[in-house]
């Protein structure tokens, strides 16, 4: 009972230096170039190039993201050889963010993974330095670059296309109006910079990596690395009343064998939909219902087109990801496809249904293989940090060779997902 009391009395102790901590930062009011992680924050890709606040000392914002889901899938293949799915709840996520201006025009990010299909144990994502004002070296030095110009530097996600904005990332579901991501999920945490360039509704983006998601300095873990380049080109701006036009090109190249094989395979917490394509027999992972290609030698490019007209959304992808011939010449095509439709006194309800299809082949003389997903559903924002949301999927694979357990995959079913980011 004695150890029963103590563990309860470090637990309010915790949850109240949390929540002093919450206040303290509130108190301090926000913070610079932030993109808000609530439902402000929908529609906004790169950080703004605005400081709403002046800088008036050292703020912290301690936040948190937390999702649930309610699944009921069914699945079969041609094998029948997968697992039976029942309804139920699955392994509530969660995120610890920290969020410190550190300085005029000086931001520091950090998110920790509390909770996740892939690692149930908690653990650092990866976090990065953000730079808006050099003001640090002297006053005003180079204030008219970087009145246009953003620096990144650390071991983060890489800002290749737009996708990886709208995603969920473990329990950060607040900006994605579905459950599931893209089915090649391109999101990778690797040692990067960044230089960003925002003006008039331009945007340029050249940036590097070490190409690597696990991090090693043995010469057997590195035997051919080579660095990879990324960047974006596009345009954003309102170009008349009720109407935001967005488009963007973003390309990420590596031209390494041991690197540049996780850009469709970098999130460590694991995919949305659980335990789907697992066989009887346990032939499956955390990572069931995406696709990973591997390319070594990986050229991928991407482009994104968004819309908004009132309540009208629209997001596209047309991506193309390719190996170099001497690693056998493969190439996939990623098409999707969102249209949203947000509408109440503060579009808080959405309806709305995406496409997304995947084709391609693992080298230049194997079969053709093809999985497209549909998703319909709609959601509510209960307040601006509270979303619910319900969707219906059908995912399947076509193509496969007939040993495969792929060959007539197909799952489908109702989602139910609760989320909180703050």
């Amino acid at each position: 009972m004695k150890n029963l009391v103590k563990g309860f009395n470090v637990v309010l102790l915790s949850v109240g230096a949390l929540f002093a901590g919450i206040s303290f930062a509130q108190a301090q009011g926000e913070l610079q170039y932030h993109r808000s992680n609530d439902k402000t924050g929908l529609a906004v890709f790169e950080s703004p190039k605005t400081a709403e606040e002046p800088f008036d000392g050292i703020k912290v914002k301690v936040g948190g993201d937390f999702a649930i889901q309610f699944q009921g899938l069914d699945q079969s293949n041609d094998q029948g050889n997968l697992v039976e799915l029942g309804s139920n709840f699955n392994l509530p996520t969660a995120n610890l963010n920290l969020d410190v201006q550190l300085q005029e025009g000086v931001k520091l990010h950090m998110r920790t993974y509390l909770s996740s299909k892939h690692h149930t144990e908690a653990w650092v994502k990866g976090g990065h330095l953000q730079i808006d004002k050099l003001d640090f070296v002297s006053p005003g030095f180079l204030g008219g670059l970087m009145e246009y110009t953003t620096i990144l530097i650390g071991l983060d996600e890489v800002n290749y296309g737009d996708a990886h904005f709208r995603r969920t990332d473990n329990g950060r579901a607040i900006y994605n109006p579905f459950v599931g991501n893209y089915i090649m999920d391109s999101f990778t945490t690797e040692a990067f910079g960044e230089v960003r360039v925002q003006k008039s509704g331009f945007l340029g983006v050249l940036g590097i990596t070490n190409g690597k998601l696990n991090q090693s300095v043995a010469v057997n873990d590195n035997t051919d690395n080579k660095i990879s380049f990324f960047g974006k080109l596009g345009y954003d701006d309102e170009v008349a009343e009720d109407l935001r036009l967005r488009l963007t090109g973003s390309w990420y190249i590596n031209n390494g064998t041991s690197t540049g094989t996780y850009l469709y395979g970098g999130d460590r917490a694991g995919s949305r939909y659980y335990k789907v394509m697992e066989t009887l027999d346990g032939d499956g992972s955390d990572f069931e219902g995406r696709f990973n290609p591997r390319f070594r030698q990986l050229t991928a490019i991407q482009i994104n087109p968004f819309v908004q007209f009132k309540g009208l959304e629209f997001f596209g992808i047309y991506e193309v990801a390719s190996d170099s011939d001497e690693q056998g010449g493969g190439s996939f095509t990623q098409l999707g496809g969102e249209l949203l439709y947000r509408f109440g006194g503060d579009e808080q309800f959405y309806l709305g249904g995406r496409y997304n299809q995947v084709k391609g082949e693992m080298t230049s003389d194997a079969n053709s293989m093809d999985i497209n997903r549909v998703n319909f559903g709609g959601g509510w924002y209960m307040t601006k940090n509270i979303v619910t949301k319900i969707e219906y999927v059908n995912q399947k694979y076509e193509g496969f060779d007939a040993e495969s357990k792929y060959s007539g995959g197909e799952f489908n079913g109702i989602n139910i997902e609760a989320a909180i980011s703050f």
